[in-house]
Parts: structure tokens; sequence; C-alpha cells
């Protein structure tokens, strides 16, 4: 598609350098026509095309053709060899894994599913998300180049079976909650125009096994899910700091609560200990003031005597 493109400009160029020439010609035949020589009007030309470098800037056109033509070519091949688009999938999927979250909230081919081993996982707080990046592009590349009708038919509900089966093992292995993934896994299409397919084509298909657990994703709707995903562990974290918090102030509370009931006993008890320190006050008094009148007697007796 993209060779065509550069193909379509190339003309679009072209065409406009032969209208500047015919531009350029119309005014040497004006020119010519008030008396100028032929001779003249032919070196005009000449000059102009030279100066236009028409022949070399049509040359560069077609090698720069080629060129993106034979890249198109090794990315077609690239796509049609399964395990190299396993791994063009599996990279692409990496980079958006690593462009949308965190490193330690994701990983890439690790066991973490019992024995199996999804593409990539993303940690959440409600479990593990497999995602699997497997996609059957030779079943629909198969589908699109097929011309008759009936041909087409076949390659088209061959596509959907292969399909359907990737998304049935997709939830066989990894909607496991008892194995603690989340109630849903990812089925990732590296290709918008697969995937672009399946929603209009198959979209009964995928609303089935959207319920039972695997959601069908492109990079375009991937991203948007990893946002989602992250927002909500972010959400999480900060409810379960919150909770922390909410926590740590009712321990406090309590503590407090506690030494409030030891200062009321202990202000009690400094309270009663007045009360009584008062009380052994006032009979200290009482007998301090007994012993004085008993000496007081005694005394006066001796003074009388003397007397």
């Amino acid at each position: 598609m993209a060779t065509n493109e550069l193909l379509l400009g190339g003309v679009f160029l072209a065409l406009l350098v032969v209208i500047f020439l015919l531009v350029q010609v119309r005014r040497a035949v004006s020119t010519a026509e008030n008396g100028v020589e032929t001779d003249q009007l032919t070196a005009a030309l000449s000059q102009t095309l030279s100066s236009m470098q028409f022949s070399e800037t049509v040359s560069r056109i077609e090698d720069r053709a080629g060129e993106i033509e034979s890249l198109h070519g090794d990315f077609d091949r690239l796509l049609r060899a399964p395990r190299e688009r396993g791994e063009f999938g599996e990279v692409q999927l990496e980079v958006m894994l690593s462009d949308h979250l965190h490193p330690g909230m994701y990983g890439i081919r690790e066991q973490v599913v019992g024995p199996k081993t999804p593409d990539a996982h993303i940690e959440t707080p409600d479990g593990i998300v497999a995602i699997d990046s497997k996609f059957p592009l030779d079943r629909y590349e198969q589908y699109l180049d097929a011309e008759n009708p009936d041909v087409r038919a076949e390659h088209k509900e061959a596509f959907r079976t292969a399909v359907e089966e990737q998304l049935a093992k997709i939830e066989r292995d990894y909607v496991s909650p008892e194995k603690g993934t989340t109630d849903f896994a990812f089925a990732y299409i590296p290709s918008e125009s697969v995937y672009y397919h399946l929603i209009t084509e198959e979209y009964d298909l995928l609303r089935e096994y959207t319920k039972r657990g695997v959601q069908v994703v492109s990079p375009l709707t991937l991203g948007h899910k990893l946002e989602l995903l992250k927002t909500g562990a972010q959400a999480r974290k900060l409810s379960e700091e919150a909770e922390a918090v909410l926590d740590h102030l009712t321990e406090l509370g309590a503590q407090f609560e506690a030494v409030e009931d030891e200062w009321s006993t202990l202000e009690r008890h400094i309270d009663n200990a007045s009360k009584r320190a008062d009380d052994v006050d006032r009979r200290f008094r009482g007998l301090r003031e007994a012993f004085d009148r008993i000496e007081r007697p005694s005394t006066d007796l001796t003074e009388n005597e003397t007397d």
C-alpha cells in the first residue's frame, strides 16, 4: 500500500512537471510568434528541461519506489512466516507494555499460570491478566486472496474456525481465577485490518468469547485497556494506603482512649488522696491542739505555786 502511494505521488509530480513544461512551451510559442528564432525556442526548451532535471527526478522516484517495494516485500514475508509473525507480535506487544506500564507491572514469557507461559502478562491487584499474541494471519490472507466467491467463503469459514480455536485455547489456559488470574485474558491481534474484519464480520463470535473472559484487542484498543488497568491499580493502591492510614488512626484512637481512662483513674486516685490528706491533716491538727491543751494547765499550776 505504501508503494502504491509513493508511485501515485511520483506520477502526480511528473504531471506537474509536464504541465509546467506545457506552460513554458506555450510561452515560447507565443514568443516565437512575436519574431523569436526557432533555434532560440529550442535552446529555451532545452534549458528548461535541464533545469528541471526531469529524467533524474523520475529516476530517483523509481529507485525509492523500488526500495520501499522491497521493504514491503520483506515485511510481507515476515508476517507470512508463522514463527517470524509470532516474534513480530511479541516484540510489538512488549513495546506497547513498556510504553504504558511500569516495569514491575508486567512480564514477558514467564511461567505465571500453572505450567502455561503466556506471551505476556500484567500484574493487577485482582490477579494476573494473561496476553496471547498468536493469530491465524495465513487463513485471513487466503480469504483475502481468493477470487472465486465459493472459495472465498470457504476460506472465511476456515479463518473463523481458526480464530475460534485460538480463543477457546486462551480461555482454557489463561482464564483461571483459581490459579491466580483475573476472570479475563487478552487475545492480542497486532493487525488493525484483521481486528476490523473480526469486529465487523465476526462480531457475534467476539461477543460470545468476551462473555467467557477472552477479550480480543488490537494495538489501538490494547493501549486504552492498559491505561485503564494502570489507573485501576493506582486507585487500588491509593485506597489501600487510605485504609492503612484509617487503621493507624483507629489504633491511635484506641490508645488515646486507654491513656484517657488511665488518666481518669489516676485523677480519681489523686483526688481521693488529696481528700484523705486533708482529713489526716485535720486529725493531726486536732491531736496537736489536744496535746497543747494538756500541757497548758501544768504550766499554769507551776506559775500559781511560785506566787
